[in-house]
Formats: structure tokens, C-alpha cells, sequence
């Protein structure tokens, strides 16, 4: 291959990047669901084989446990639902409450720093922290819960239709073509990313589960607001690598600070909601996961920035898995094996 026909073929690759880009940034509320739906039917068959695993178990019929693993998965999505339609009319009722909390921290940090004579001051707090209508933007949260409604619901159709065409995807599979050993690479392929990505979703979905239990009995204890809501939201946040535990601690630590208006019950409040975060992240999961993913921290950081920028904080959920895929299918074949060998961990792809 010559030094020109290597440019050409890096052109047309950054030129398809792009147009990809492109179409994802535009079909964002095409796709999202999509990508959205395949992650629940990952979820569904990844419990149901995780139940069968279960020693005592092993004896309950596909069936069965297909039907639980619907239910369980069912019940997780309408709660959450639920929990956020509940809070978000209700936080709407409190957010003078909240609005006269944050003036008066402001107020006070401001008597401490000697700014509060100032009439550079007076004219900032006046213009800038007076004026602010909270109260506008929680409503508008709460007309975004009816199109979050709407995209759950079809998501679950979506889900419903990929895990009833399970059975005949196998028959599929056999007829993209003559050649067996071609379609048994296409099948160990796909088996590779449905281990991979399954045992991901599912574990990581179970200690999110425990960390959202976890971070509620602190929340409870400390007499935090909307506690389900909070933990809830820092579930979602831990699929988030690196950032989503950081802000999802942060939030109800905002409340905290305006509840007391000083800084060492934050600071105790952070500290023992990091416990869970840290024994959860740094001890348990990597036991449970394994090479489950094998996907360089810094091809997942950059992957996360650009899925974040793409599709908001439902693509910095799905960076992960969609990164995993990415690497497993390039390193089945010839050509970009070198480029699955650099976004891996450590080079190894077995």
C-alpha cells in the first residue's frame, strides 16, 4: 500500500467519523430508545442467567426465569418512574423554601468575606441571586417527566419486540451465509459481546442497586429530603465511570449545606457517603468483574466525552458498553486488530 492510498483511507475514515457523528447528533431521539431498549434485554437475559446460576436454581425452566427477570426488570423501571413524577411535583412546592435557603448561605458568606456593605455587592446579589426563578426551571423538569414517561414506555416496546425475536435470531444468524465457518465466527462474536456486555449490565445494575440502598439509609438517617429520589439518581449515576459517583454524592450534599449553612456537617455527610462509593467501587466490584471489559481507563475517559457530548448523560451511560462492543468487534477482524490492541487494557484480547 502506498503513502497515498494510506491518506486516502485515513480521509475517507475521518470522513465517515464525522458523517456518523452527524447522524447520531441528529436521529439522538431515534436512537436513544434503541440503544436504550438493547440495554434492558441485555439486563432481562443477563438476570435470567444469573438466576440459573443460583445453586438451588438450576432447575427452573428458561421460561421461568425469563418471565422473573421481566417482572423484576419491569418493577426497577416503574419505580423509578414513579419516584421521579412524585419528587419532581413535589419539589416544585418546595423550591421558594430552597431558593430563600441558598439567599441566606450567600448573605452569610457574604458577611464573613466583609462584601455585604458593598454596593458592588448589593447590585450583584440584587441582579444575580435575587432574581433567579428556580421555581421556573423545576417547572420546567416537571414537563420534561410526561416525554420521560413517553420514552420509557418506548423503550420497553422496543425491549419487548427484541427479547420475542430472540429464539429466530439464531436462525438468522445461520442464513447470513454458506460458509459454516463464517457463521460460526459471526456466532462466537456475538456470544463474546453478550458475555462481556451481559455480565457488565448485570453486575454493575446489582451494585448499583446495593449502593442506592446504602446511600437511602444514610440519607434517612441525616433526615435528608426525597431520600428514594436522591438514591435513585445516584444509581443512575454509578454507571458513570469516574464522574457519576463525584456528583451524585454532591447533590445531596448541596441540600445538606443549606439545611445547616456550614461546612463541617457537609464535610462529615461526604465522608460517610463515600464509604458505600469507595467499598462498593474500589473492593467489590473489580472482584466481581473480572477482564469482564477490557477497555483502557483512558480509551473510557475520551469515550465518555464524546458520547457525553453527543447524547447528553445517556450516552455518558452507555459510553461503557458501546466502547466494550466496539473493541470486541474490532478485534475479530484482520484489519483493525493493531486498533482493538490499543484501546484494550493491556493489549490482550482473549
Amino acid at each position: 500500500m502506498t503513502t497515498q492510498d494510506g491518506l486516502a483511507r485515513l480521509f475517507y475514515g475521518v470522513g465517515l467519523a464525522l458523517m456518523i457523528g452527524w447522524i447520531l447528533v441528529i436521529g439522538r431521539t431515534i436512537f436513544l430508545p434503541i440503544f436504550m431498549s438493547i440495554i434492558v434485554a441485555y439486563v432481562v437475559l443477563g438476570l435470567a442467567e444469573l438466576i440459573g446460576r443460583v445453586p438451588g436454581f438450576e432447575g427452573i425452566p428458561a421460561s421461568l426465569r425469563y418471565a422473573f427477570a421481566i417482572v423484576v426488570s419491569l418493577g426497577l423501571m416503574a419505580l423509578i418512574v414513579w419516584l421521579i413524577v412524585q419528587n419532581a411535583t413535589q419539589v416544585s412546592t418546595l423550591v421558594p423554601v430552597y431558593q430563600d435557603q441558598l439567599l441566606a448561605l450567600v448573605q452569610r458568606g457574604a458577611v464573613a468575606v466583609g462584601l455585604d456593605d458593598e454596593p458592588s455587592w448589593q447590585s450583584l446579589r440584587r441582579d444575580l441571586v435575587g432574581h433567579m426563578n428556580l421555581h421556573r426551571v423545576v417547572l420546567g423538569s416537571v414537563v420534561s417527566v410526561a416525554s420521560i414517561i413517553g420514552t420509557f414506555a418506548v423503550i420497553l416496546i422496543y425491549a419487548a419486540f427484541i427479547l420475542s425475536e430472540q429464539k429466530s435470531f439464531s436462525n438468522k444468524i445461520a442464513r447470513l451465509s454458506d460458509q459454516p465457518a463464517k457463521v460460526t465466527q459471526i456466532r462466537e462474536l456475538i456470544r463474546d459481546v453478550n458475555r462481556r456486555i451481559g455480565t457488565y449490565l448485570v453486575i454493575k445494575s446489582l451494585i448499583n442497586i446495593a449502593l442506592g440502598v446504602a446511600s437511602y439509609v444514610i440519607m434517612l438517617v441525616h433526615g435528608i429530603e426525597f431520600a428514594g429520589f436522591w438514591a435513585i439518581l445516584i444509581g443512575l449515576l454509578n454507571y458513570i465511570p469516574y464522574f457519576g459517583g463525584i456528583v451524585g454524592v454532591a447533590l445531596p450534599s448541596f441540600l445538606v449545606l443549606l439545611e445547616h449553612g456550614e461546612i463541617w456537617p457537609v464535610i462529615v455527610f461526604i465522608l460517610i457517603m463515600s464509604i458505600p462509593q469507595v467499598a462498593l467501587g474500589n473492593f467489590i466490584e473489580p472482584r466481581l468483574m473480572g477482564n469482564s471489559l477490557n477497555v483502557s481507563p483512558f480509551v473510557i475517559l475520551v469515550s465518555l466525552a464524546v458520547w457525553t457530548s453527543l447524547w447528553g448523560i445517556v450516552g455518558a451511560i452507555l459510553a461503557v458498553p458501546i466502547m466494550a462492543i466496539l473493541v470486541i468487534i474490532l478485534s475479530e477482524i484482520d484489519a483493525t486488530r493493531p486498533i482493538a490492541v490499543l484501546l484494550s487494557k493491556d493489549g490482550s484480547l482473549n
